[in-house]
């Protein structure tokens, strides 16, 4: 046991310890871009937020952080819960509107009488824009090489 080697080429685990809490929580992953949130939102929680076992002032930063929380603004339960996200892939700001689709996703299964307000701020539905793949004989997705007459 203590000779274990990561046969995971260069990939670290994660150590989810600190995001496995006791009682009973709502599910839901939330997806943008290539990001995946999976969300755990807790019932009878101080309002603390964990993404990949950090909070989340340390993992985004400015604005990112009160478009997470406008779901639960909306909802009225900015205190009811304490929130775990496990987040891979994409970028900070695609990662921030994964873990805001999944929270308003679980939101949903907390009270589905939420759901009319939050399809109104379009929480609910999932961004699906991806960037385009490249073409063979075009330099990016569409841009063609330049054209010359002589």
């Amino acid at each position: 046991m203590a000779d274990e080697k990561d046969t995971s080429k260069g990939k670290k685990k994660m150590d989810i310890s600190l995001m496995k809490k006791d009682g009973h929580y709502f599910y839901a992953n939330g997806k943008r871009k290539t990001s995946v949130a999976q969300v755990r939102l807790y019932e009878n929680g101080k309002g603390e937020i964990l993404v990949n076992n950090k909070p989340v002032d340390d993992y985004f930063f400015g604005e990112l952080i009160g478009s997470i929380k406008a779901p639960l603004k909306i909802a009225n339960a900015l205190k009811l819960f304490d929130i775990t996200a496990l987040i891979k892939g994409g970028g900070v700001s695609s990662q921030a509107d994964a873990l805001r689709h999944g929270i308003s996703k679980a939101l949903l299964e907390y009270d589905p009488e939420l759901r009319s307000e939050l399809k109104k701020a379009g929480f609910l539905t999932r961004d699906s824009r991806v960037k385009e793949r490249k073409k063979f004989g075009l330099k990016r997705a569409r841009r063609a090489p330049q054209w010359a007459k002589r």
